[in-house]
């Protein structure tokens, strides 16, 4: 649950927050900023398209010392041309800028920088070779998602790494034919696809894809296949019952949740007055036939 207002709880754990961002995909995360930082690689991070934040804060737990951490959004700002404004107002009329940072913040001490506006602003905004780690999870129209994949292979220095989002979901076939055309025509490499991200490189993924195939076969929870096309060596990985990393709570998850409403009190039924008694049995003799009078003063006799 996000905290868009006060009377909807603030978010105690990840799951908490709304979004898309299954478990294999965290596993890959930290995975790849593990390596790179275990490596000795620097660099920046970037995420366009944040939604409630999930995987910005995620990703923000990897941010150290020196390194700075940009995330570009429409919120509820306007958005560049009329597809893209109906794309933002079916799929993301709940997103402002006030829910991200508010969820960022139960989570985090500092707001990454926040460009708030069209992922357009990202190559004047964002130094080139200046990323190690680049998140693309923003647009689904072609045009923009074309876009996007280039000011990531601008941004990213060596050693980098790009994830696409939604490369082959059935409702984003424009995601699909940008990423598939950077592959074939613009010398994007995969590393690697999960259920719905790829994630790649423009230089040789030959050794990252040896030490991730190490880490996958030596795990009982992670479905691998390994295919060729088009000259490229496609590594495929499917969760397999995997656990989501472990992952600190909110500054949120001591605080004590709301009280549910006591249930009433069950009312004591009220006996009947004596008096009411007395003359309901008057209305009785004077209006029920002499017969059924006498029924009714034989029963309540044997009663007594």
């Amino acid at each position: 649950m996000t905290a868009t207002s006060g009377s909807i709880r603030p978010p105690r754990t990840l799951d908490d927050v709304k979004g898309w961002f299954p478990v294999l995909d965290q596993v890959l995360f930290d995975w790849f900023l593990d390596r790179q930082e275990s490596s000795g690689l620097r660099g920046d991070l970037l995420e366009v398209g944040v939604y409630m934040g999930k995987s910005a804060i995620f990703s923000g737990r990897h941010l150290r010392e020196g390194e700075r951490y940009t995330v570009c959004d429409l919120f509820e700002g306007d958005a560049p041309d009329d597809a893209n404004r109906a794309e933002s107002v079916k799929s993301y009329s709940a997103l402002t800028r006030r829910v991200f940072e508010e969820n960022y913040l139960a989570f985090h001490d500092e707001l990454p920088r926040v460009l708030h506006g069209p992922s357009s602003v990202v190559p004047s905004e964002v130094e080139p070779d200046s990323c190690r780690f680049v998140h693309v999870d923003g647009s689904h129209l072609y045009e923009h998602v074309e876009a996007d994949i280039t000011a990531a292979r601008d941004a990213l220095l060596p050693g980098g790494v790009v994830v696409l989002d939604d490369f082959r979901s059935e409702h984003t076939p424009g995601v699909s034919i940008a990423v598939w055309e950077a592959v074939l025509n613009r010398g994007l490499r995969p590393i690697c696809l999960s259920t719905q991200k790829l994630y790649g490189t423009w230089e040789d993924p030959g050794p990252v894809q040896e030490e991730l195939l190490a880490m996958v076969r030596a795990r009982t929870d992670c479905h691998l296949s390994v295919q060729e096309a088009a000259g490229h060596r496609i590594v495929r990985l499917k969760s397999n019952g995997m656990k989501a990393p472990s992952f600190p709570p909110s500054r949120h998850h001591l605080a004590e949740p709301e009280a549910a409403p006591a249930p009433a009190e069950p009312r004591a039924a009220t006996p009947a007055s004596p008096v009411r008694g007395r003359y309901a049995r008057r209305i009785a003799k004077d209006l029920l036939p002499p017969v059924v009078t006498r029924a009714l003063r034989n029963a309540r006799g044997t009663a007594r």
